[in-house]
């Protein structure tokens, strides 16, 4: 015989020998190129082959150059050629069969199985290749059951370690994606291997935990509930004087939280608050919310705590202070009054700021200021809402925000102008109590005085004639922005400030109740 039959005797395949070896190559490098991540597997599987086909070569040139094809060269070489083609082969088709043919169809058997189903081909492999060149197995079976036997009684804590991690994936008590929390143990699982668990914490720090030891332990799985979203119930306490009502305090700190999204917060369940306590000088509260990044848990709640601190100062409700505590201020009748005349004075210079008061008095603007209302806004607030009926207006004296219109009842809405320091918004609201055309989000923290109709009521009666003026405003700022959305003519601008104004009194006058 020639080297060519020599070889194919050896390879056991025959005439096959040529397209075998075509079609592994061929299927190799189609998925080396489809799975990225199979790569290392697939190199490997290339190499076996590779050596496999070095070994059947020598095997075959020593057959045909007179070697005894009976000999040990001979028979090993082939032996360990086949074993190693038979690897390749394995690592080739455990590639295509898990990672194409079940992923297509979402089959993902746990990474554990899959190495139990290889380590079977394995030994397959290996038993056959000695077959193959007429070894007798039976005494190697009979062996390596002793050998078990020898190994199983020295790495019991080892086996047990893969024991417990074929549980966890076959049963799927935890898997790799999971927050989990062991004893004081709080991360991300991001491996289970044969002898242990790899956690990720929130720290930045890798936990290796045997499976033997989480087999055996109490673990709590954060945020799984069967079919629901993974998200996780958070909690942020704060306490409040008895001097404030619970029923005040729960609907400020909802009202807050549930007005506009905060990212990695459920919209449902929606954040609540709960009295939880009443303790020796003040009452103790609660606010549950969903967290759906269980990685941001901190900064979350930070934000939280952050709305809950601003919502309470816009209704003057302030954190309680622990009842031992004692402040002593130089506070005489002097100093209040200087105090107090430093804010008027200030309040009054950014009312003067408004054309809408520019026909007030300083008496009439001193007057308005001693009723403001001091609202803060921390970033990401809504100040008012689209369609909401709020009988007051907004004078911005610190920050900036945003002014979003959405149309036809659309959820999604569109930013229109931007506010800052010495704008307003709400005049509509207060003068006529029309529902807010608009809504506004704080885009940085945001300090605002805020005037009722209540405390403006009282200067319109005193003085009637001040709504002329105020809907000749409005009627103006109203026709400004529609002559630059239509183009309009000085002639048909005067008319309809005209035809406003009237209508806009009316209104003013409806809403004060004021005599005509």
């Amino acid at each position: 015989m020639n080297f060519w039959q020599h070889l194919q005797q050896a390879s056991h395949s025959g005439a096959a020998f040529v397209w075998v070896t075509l079609v592994f190559f061929v299927v190799a490098f189609i998925l080396f190129a489809l799975l990225p991540r199979e790569r290392f597997r697939l190199r490997t599987a290339l190499l076996l082959f590779a050596l496999s086909l070095v070994g059947l070569i020598s095997a075959a040139s020593f057959a045909a150059r007179g070697g005894n094809a009976n000999g040990s060269f001979y028979r090993w070489t082939t032996w360990a050629s086949l074993l190693l083609q038979g690897f390749a082969f394995v690592g080739v088709a455990s590639s295509l069969v898990f990672d194409i043919l079940l992923a297509s169809i979402r089959l993902r058997p746990p990474r554990i199985l899959r190495d139990l189903i290889l380590a079977f081909a394995y030994i397959v492999v290996a038993i056959t290749s000695l077959s193959i060149i007429n070894v007798d197995v039976t005494g190697i079976v009979a062996t390596s059951a002793v050998i078990t036997a020898v190994i199983g009684l020295s790495f019991q804590d080892t086996l047990g370690n893969m024991m417990g991690g074929m549980a966890l994936q076959m049963e799927k008590t935890i898997g790799v994606g999971d927050w989990i929390r062991i004893n004081e143990l709080e991360g991300l699982v991001k491996e289970i291997r044969w002898r242990h668990t790899s956690i990720e914490t929130r720290n930045w720090d890798t936990a290796v935990i045997p499976n033997s030891v989480l087999m055996k332990s109490q673990v709590l799985v954060l945020g799984r509930r069967a079919g629901s979203p993974r998200q996780h119930r958070q909690w942020v306490h704060f306490n409040v004087d008895f001097r404030y009502s619970p029923p005040d305090v729960i609907n400020t700190v909802q009202s807050a939280l549930r007005a506009e999204p905060i990212p990695n917060i459920a919209r449902s369940p929606q954040p609540d608050c709960i009295l939880l306590d009443f303790k020796e000088s003040y009452a103790h509260y609660a606010v549950r919310y969903w967290l759906t990044d269980l990685a941001a848990d901190d900064p979350t709640n930070s934000v939280i705590r952050t709305r809950i601190y601003f919502a309470l100062r816009r209704v003057d409700i302030p954190f309680s202070m622990p009842a031992h505590s004692i402040f002593v201020t130089d506070d005489d009748a002097s100093r209040r009054q200087r105090k107090s005349r430093e804010e008027i004075s200030d309040r009054t210079d950014a009312i003067g700021e408004l054309e809408l008061f520019a026909t007030l008095t300083d008496d009439e603007r001193r007057k308005l200021a001693s009723g403001l209302k001091y609202a803060p806004f921390v970033r990401g607030e809504a100040m008012t809402r689209q369609g909401a009926e709020a009988h007051w207006l907004y004078l911005i004296t610190k920050g900036e925000a945003e002014v979003r219109v959405s149309i036809d009842g659309s959820k999604s809405s569109e930013r229109v102008a931007t506010l800052d320091a010495g704008d307003f918004f709400g005049e509509m609201g207060l003068m006529t109590g029309e529902p807010r055309s608009a809504t506004v989000i704080a885009l940085t923290d945001v300090e605002c005085y805020r005037l009722d109709k209540e405390t403006f009521q009282d200067t319109l009666m005193s003085r009637p004639e001040i709504a002329e003026d105020i809907s000749d405003i409005l009627a103006r700022r109203r026709v400004e922005l529609e002559a630059t959305r239509e183009g309009l003519t000085d002639e048909t601008k005067k008319l309809r400030i005209r035809h406003h104004q009237i209508d806009l009194l009316k209104r003013i006058q409806n809403f004060f109740t004021l005599d005509k």
